[in-house]
């Protein structure tokens, strides 16, 4: 599952990424985004759903669709 997959509210651990691109993956390790992270989805994007809010570790992160495609994420066990 993708960060882009979640529903809005919804949290989940970061398990990895899946970046076509080595910089794609670099500049959301930059951000913040590392295996074992939470992160909840928070608001999608008006138009397009794009783009969506996301909290990570407590931080507000706004994204592309396309980035938070790249991240992998594993649902929080209720």
């Amino acid at each position: 599952m993708t960060l882009r997959e979640l529903r809005r509210g919804q949290s989940a651990h970061v398990t990895g990424f899946n970046a076509q691109e080595e910089q794609l993956e670099t500049r959301l390790r930059e951000i913040g985004f590392a295996e074992g992270d939470r992160v909840e989805l928070m608001h999608w994007g008006l138009f397009g759903r794009n783009p969506i809010t996301v909290k990570l570790n407590g931080t507000l992160i706004a994204m592309r669709k396309n980035e938070a495609k790249a991240v992998k994420v594993e649902l929080e066990q209720a």
